[in-house]
């Protein structure tokens, strides 16, 4: 007999204040225990919300309509409270330090069922056995914040298992890690899913880690409908074109292979991994010539009569520390040179010093003095319009720089803050609410976006001033593929036109698509600076700690096409026209 379904959504409606349409949008679903079901959609379609209806967040805590029914257990969300629920249900936030809150880590992982008011032996047995399994135990005295972004993720799975709860849901919980936290986040989510007594609901845009693990995929449309529901590979693969025209993410090796068919290298079926990919091009007994890398830095190495381009950033010997004089040295002796028109990367594992770099160099915190140049100007002795004149910048969360009371304000700032006309004002404001998709949130609080419009928010924020200068930390963190594309495809050509980019990211595909140079940083130093396609091909990646990008995986160790090792950008992939006979 099958057993009954851990969660039940019969056709749920979720309307927040304010909100022309619900999102979600009559979602029916069941999942039982020993699923790991993958919840995919674009940006603004409620996948989010859809998480927090599953705990009784919504509506018990948030204020939004619910209609239809959430059953968790067996239970209905609206007859019982969140405390009654939490028993059954986990929740992990994408942010792990939003629910953090005691001094050591055995005191967060025991807060959960001390408030249930377990027996303290019984508490002190969940609390060791999540620890352990979670790889924390052996550091139960230390305080949370000296952990990595990783080992803070763990921490709060660990927090979610020591409720014993048979459901856990996860909402991006990879979002801010860097490749290293992320293995060790998956580790932890492959030995529960194998274990299968938990029901695991995973909303997630890094297909190429959590793939091998989900065994179930359910996929939103853009009006937060439910409109495929099915097995991992049959989904991924199957329909493939399909979640593309919907704005879906993808693993970039299903991408890969679905640019190479268009230019009619026959790949069947589509990989979901960079090892699959490897196979099915190893398999291939003549395979196209890979498209020629084109930069603006190899352009300027084979002319020679070229002006090297003037610097935009001159960084010089540069140390921050964290908390004050007598706080760790965050930033070591940096030097960073970054010319005019370049689009550099920062990269590095989480605590390298890369956004503390990024946040120094834009003036958000002050840096030493003389020890940073921005076209001319000292970011830590300069005032705010002098700042925003030069350059702009996109802060990792969004909701740290929004000051407005509505998204059209937000963006108005920034021109008012320059001296910009009125008239002048509102058809650029105009223009940026299209150009992000925002036009029918321009009243909306910028906290009642979703968190992929937050993002474009944040980054429209930094693009009206037409600074000659940005500088984003993660700028597609919570972007679905389209709109990911859209904003990076603004990005390059706003440097093709000449503005300098300076971005901090953990995502190396980004990189290797992307940017013409690439710093890498650890332990707050620079390792080395450098071509993108030179980096991506040398040491410095492992060095640091990090993985090369999935394309990189799956073409570096071809054997039978020794001439595909150096491909890392999508752009370097064959066109139609250009296949082999």
């Amino acid at each position: 007999m099958t057993a009954a379904p851990l969660l039940e959504l019969d056709a749920v409606r979720i309307r927040y204040d304010g909100a022309a349409h619900p999102t979600p949008d009559g979602v029916s679903l069941e999942v039982r225990a020993g699923e790991v079901v993958l919840l995919l959609g674009p940006s603004g379609c409620g996948k989010s919300t859809l998480t927090l209806a599953l705990d009784g967040l919504v509506p018990h805590a948030i204020a939004a309509e619910l209609d239809g029914r959430v059953r968790v257990a067996g239970l209905d969300t609206r007859d019982h409270s969140v405390a009654e629920l939490s028993e059954h249900v986990a929740m992990v936030f994408q942010d792990p330090d939003a629910q953090i809150v005691t001094g050591t880590l055995l005191d967060e992982v025991a807060f959960g069922p001390e408030n249930r008011l377990l027996p303290a032996a019984e508490v002190l047995a969940r609390a060791e056995r999540a620890l352990k399994l979670v790889g924390l135990w052996d550091r139960r005295a230390d305080n949370p914040d000296v952990l990595s972004g990783g080992g803070r993720q763990r921490l709060a799975i660990a927090c979610a298992l020591a409720m014993a709860s048979p459901v856990l849901v996860l909402d991006e919980p990879t979002a801010n890690l860097d490749p290293a936290g992320i293995d060790e986040v998956y580790a932890v989510l492959r030995e529960l899913a194998n274990d299968h007594d938990h029901a695991i609901v995973l909303v997630e845009h890094n297909l190429d880690a959590a793939v091998d693990i989900v065994d179930r995929v359910v996929v939103l449309d853009a009006n937060g409908r439910l409109v495929v529901d099915g097995p991992v590979r049959d989904v991924l693969a199957g329909r493939a074109r399909e979640l593309v025209e919907l704005g879906v993410w993808l693993p970039v090796s299903t991408l890969a292979a679905m640019r190479l068919e268009d230019a009619g290298v026959a790949i069947e079926p589509l990989p979901l991994t960079p090892s699959e990919l490897a196979a099915a091009l190893e398999s291939i007994e003549v395979l196209p010539a890979p498209v020629p890398e084109y930069t603006a830095t190899t352009t300027r190495a084979t002319d020679a009569a070229a002006p090297a381009p003037a610097a935009a950033i001159t960084v010089r010997g540069c140390s921050i520390r964290r908390g004050g004089r007598r706080g760790p040295v965050v930033v070591d002796g940096v030097d960073l040179d970054v010319a005019s028109g370049d689009f550099v990367a920062i990269v590095g594992t989480n605590g390298a010093g890369k956004t503390t770099l990024l946040q120094a160099i834009a003036g958000v915190i002050p840096a030493p003095p003389g020890t940073i140049d921005v076209l001319g100007m000292d970011p830590s002795r300069a005032d705010a319009r002098a700042r925003a004149r030069r350059i702009g910048f996109v802060f990792q969360n969004p909701e740290h720089q929004f000051v407005a009371h509505t998204v059209a304000e937000e963006l108005e700032l920034g021109l008012r803050v320059q001296g910009v006309p009125e008239s002048e004002r509102r058809a650029e404001i105009e223009r940026m609410l299209r150009r992000f998709g925002l036009d029918a949130h321009r009243d909306r609080h910028p906290f009642l976006l979703s968190g992929g419009q937050k993002r474009r928010l944040s980054v429209g924020t930094a693009l009206v001033a037409g600074a000659p200068v940005l500088a984003l930390d993660e700028p597609t963190f919570g972007q679905d593929r389209a709109r990911a594309s859209e904003l990076l495809g603004i990005l390059g050509d706003l440097n093709a036109e000449g503005t300098t980019v300076l971005v901090v990211t953990h995502d190396l595909q980004l990189v290797a698509d992307y940017a013409n140079r690439v710093a890498v940083m650890q332990g707050g130093r620079v390792l080395g600076v450098g071509p993108t396609a030179d980096v991506l091909a040398g040491p410095l990646i492992e060095a640091a700690g990090l993985r090369h990008p999935p394309l990189a995986r799956a073409t570096r160790s071809l054997a039978r096409h020794p001439e595909w090792q150096q491909v890392t950008r999508m752009s370097q992939l064959p066109r139609p026209g250009r296949a082999a006979a």
